[in-house]
């Protein structure tokens, strides 16, 4: 092979350490579409909690086949970026769908939001602004940032996670800023906190600072109508900017967005470099995204049945989880002695047996797995 091989080399080693640290990972590879139960290659039918199709749309009857359609309409792809020839009519009712769901003036669509985000930052910020984040954004909010501050030299922060004071005084320190930019989740991905949208628009106006909410998580999921996050705190219309995504509970497919003023979607296409240099969303995405933001507001019963199926949920694995901790507690701590019921009778005299408090008798479980086994009985 004429190849580098150091180059193989070192990217190998790197594999065999994540592999020895236990984070390496494997693809599954599913066979059937995505839904609460699906066909997984190797392992047959499975089902699927990970999934951030909250809504079920990516395999809903309608949104599949707008994008049969909009396929069969505009073909298989744009063949240009958005400003020569690559803006097709499915995206502008797309975009204007996206601005009316989230309450702003105008959005424009990316191929994702990790590229509506690197779209946004750079093209909204130059030397002598100031950019804070949250410290638990999204790795695209993160980067977003990293980038901006790399090709502007605008100055940036972090502001503790949630903690309000630290923003305030990380604002008043960056006074003699020209534009000031507060990034933040709206649902932060990690532990599905809410951030306290209220507190934060109001800090944007005392600070005359833009507040920019990523509501990927939120967008078809808070709100009374899934409107996101805006809609859970009654403050539709006061964002500044919204990023969100398509690929979630919009349909599942792919694609991003930025929704805020008009003159706002007006600039980025004059200078978001993505927008510029990159093909525009495929037509059958944007048309099975159109008709998921349809289906969400012609359904909103449908995000009130995820409410519905997420409280479920929560009361049933709560209990659960806890039952758990405290079965496996009490085996550690000698409260639970797990008997086999073909044990020999002088288990009966082990001092563990004597002093346990519960007795957990079942079958053979096997060697080695009595506790793990037990604990699973009693779930």
């Amino acid at each position: 092979m004429s190849v580098n091989q150091r180059f193989v080399k070192e990217l190998g080693a790197t594999i065999d350490q994540l592999k020895a640290d236990r984070v390496y990972k494997r693809l599954n590879h599913l066979e059937s579409p995505q839904a609460a139960r699906v066909r997984m290659e190797g392992r047959g039918e499975v089902i699927i909690l990970s999934s951030n199709n909250y809504l079920g749309l990516s395999n809903e009857p309608g949104v599949v086949q707008a994008g049969i359609d909009g396929l069969e309409r505009f073909g298989a792809g744009t063949g240009s970026v958005r400003f020569i020839c690559g803006t097709f009519t499915v995206h502008r009712d797309l975009e204007a769908a996206l601005a009316r769901f989230v309450g702003a003036e105008a959005s424009m669509s990316y191929v994702s939001c990790w590229n509506a985000n690197e779209g946004l930052t750079a093209t909204i910020v130059q030397e002598g602004d100031f950019v804070v984040s949250d410290a638990l954004n999204h790795a695209s909010i993160i980067d977003s940032i990293r980038l901006a501050k790399a090709i502007t030299k605008c100055t940036t922060a972090v502001y503790r996670h949630g903690d309000l004071d630290d923003l305030r005084e990380k604002l008043r320190g960056a006074k003699s800023a020209g534009r000031r930019i507060i990034w933040t989740d709206g649902v932060f991905s990690m532990e599905g906190a809410i951030a306290k949208l209220p507190d934060l628009v109001q800090i944007a106006r005392d600070h005359d600072a833009i507040l920019v909410v990523d509501d990927s998580h939120a967008t078809g999921v808070l709100g009374k109508t899934g409107r996101g996050t805006a809609e859970h705190y009654g403050l539709l219309g006061e964002v500044d900017v919204i990023t969100s995504t398509l690929g979630k509970a919009l349909g599942g497919a792919a694609g991003g967005f930025t929704a805020g003023p008009a003159v706002l979607a007006d600039y980025l296409i004059q200078r978001s470099r993505p927008q510029l240099f990159s093909n525009a969303l495929p037509p059958t995405v944007a048309a099975s995204a159109l008709a998921a933001v349809q289906f969400i507001e012609r359904h909103p019963e449908r995000v009130e049945t995820l409410r519905e199926n997420t409280r479920y949920f929560r009361d049933q694995i709560i209990p659960a989880v806890f039952l758990k901790r405290v079965t496996r507690t009490g085996f550690e701590d000698g409260l639970f002695y797990a008997w086999r019921a073909n044990e020999p009778d002088f288990v009966l005299n082990r001092p563990s047996y004597q002093q346990a408090t519960i007795l957990v008798a079942g079958p053979d479980f096997g060697t080695g797995s009595s506790r793990e086994h037990a604990v699973w009985a009693l779930l």
